[in-house]
This record gives structure tokens, sequence and C-alpha cells, in this order.
């Protein structure tokens, strides 16, 4: 059932003009209300240190400010030891159905469109779909119950590539609102993850951003609607050998708006070399 949409392009309903979002099937206009009230979550400034590490056994050696890792993959334990000394953020996508989730079985195969490129066992959701938002208020009500302080939701610009659900640019910003609000309501730190396009339309929302290869696509410079705000935007270049990252380092630190500047590696393994 998944091939066969996959491979018509299927999704939950006809595209929507820009300016509208679908809601039970119809296109009807968008208007944005105020965020919802954030509470006392975290919210860095630039200048914050931290480690991003999606893969492998958790390196917890680190002296940094805050921690992105996994929500589902992340031991308990884990969990707790850098809870002790560092704000704890839950990676997850929020906008791919990957096929190795334990809820993975609660997207309906009318959510799923096309592959993504180059991601084995992941296809872009239908985010206007009720079925999808259940679960990723499921996934921030879950974040909650394994202590962690934030989150960062994943492949939140699915209209901007070629998802096979007719996604358009009004219905990703209402999406992305709609992620911040429920994160907020459940007392948790939010992060922007890429979606450049929408940043100014979004920074009011979110807590802080999380930028891949903005120096490489040379589009750092849409990172100061955070930085300038007083919020971090943290900021990633990659290597495909970690001995190459002193050289990449000479060339990205200190390039943008007051980035915080990790040079990693394409899995997102423990190794880091931070800018200073």
């Amino acid at each position: 059932m998944i091939q066969a949409l996959v491979l018509l392009g299927c999704g939950s309903g006809a595209a929507c003009d820009e300016g509208q979002v679908r809601r039970a099937g119809q296109c009807v206009d968008y208007t944005a209300g105020p965020p919802a009230t954030a509470g006392d979550v975290w919210r860095p400034a630039p200048g914050t240190t931290w480690q991003w590490q999606l893969t492998g056994a958790v390196d917890t050696s680190l002296v940094v400010d805050m921690y992105d890792v996994d929500l589902f993959d992340v031991p308990d334990a884990t969990l707790a030891e850098l809870a002790e000394r560092a704000v704890v953020v839950c990676y997850f996508s929020a906008g791919s159905f990957e096929d190795w989730r334990p809820d993975a079985a609660a997207f309906p195969d009318d959510a799923l469109g096309e592959p993504l490129d180059g991601w084995d066992g992941e296809w872009w959701l239908d985010v206007t779909h009720p079925a999808v938002r259940a679960v990723m208020a499921d996934r921030l009500d879950l974040a909650v119950a394994r202590g962690c302080d934030g989150v960062e939701p994943d492949n939140v610009d699915g209209y901007a590539n070629p998802n096979g659900v007719g996604l358009n640019a009004t219905e990703q910003l209402e999406y992305n609102r709609f992620l911040a609000d429920e994160a907020h309501k459940r007392g948790l730190s939010v992060g922007l993850k890429n979606d450049l396009e929408q940043a100014a339309d979004l920074v009011a929302w979110f807590d802080w951003a999380l930028n891949e290869e903005c120096a490489a696509y040379d589009e750092c410079s849409v990172l100061s609607a955070f930085t300038g705000a007083g919020k971090a935007a943290l900021h990633v270049e990659y290597v495909d050998d970690f001995a190459d990252a002193p050289a990449l380092a000479d060339d990205v630190c200190g390039v943008g708006p007051d980035l915080d500047t990790l040079i990693k590696e394409w899995d997102l393994g423990a190794p880091r070399l931070a800018c200073p």
C-alpha cells in the first residue's frame, strides 16, 4: 500500500492556493493568531555551546550548555545523566514518515507522499492530515515524559521539496506554528530546523534555530532574524572525513550573524569541532 502511494504521488487532498490551508478536505483562508504563551522554557542566546549526536552511544563527557539527541533511541539512563548538567533537546522528524520508528503504524497510508531523496525508508508527510498532527502531539508528550527540556522537529520544509502531497508554503507556515505552539503548551523549548525562507515569519514562535550548511549555500545572513532577536542560531557544516574538519573550520568559523557553529560528519556521531 505504501509503495503504491509513492508511485502515484498520492496524498490526502488536492493542493490549495497560497494563503489557504486544507481543513477536512476543503481549502480555507489562513490567518495566524498570536503565538502560544511559552512560559519558562529554554531560550538560548548567541554564544550557546552545544553538541548534536543522533547516532552511536552518546558521548556524555562534553561540557556544553545543550545536548541534542534522538527522542526514541537514547536510553533513559543517558538522558538522566545529561540532564544533570545540560539542557537536553530531543530530535524527531515532524515532516517525514520513518518506517523504523516505534509509532510508524500510527500514520495512515493516505498521509504519505514522495520518498525523501537519499533517505531510505522515509517519506514526506501530509502535515495537514489530522492523524499526522495527533502523532506529533504524542511525540511531544513523549518528550515531556522522557525529561527532555526541548525539541528539534526536523523536515519542516516539505513544501520546498517534491513532497507528493501538494503542500504549499502557507500550510507549512501554519504547521510549523502548530508545532511550536504545542511544544510551548507542554513547557518545551523548540527550535526551527532549516526552513530559512520562512525564518522571519516564524521567529516569534520559535526559541532558537538550527541550520545545516548555510555557509555552503551562502545563506547564513537569513539567520539574523534569530540572532538579531537575541535568539541562538545553532549551525552545522559537514565533512565526509573528520580529518578535514580543521580546514573547513578555517573557512566557516565566524561566518554569518553570531552563529554557534559546529563541524560534524554527516552521520552526526560523536565527533565535533566547535568554532571558538
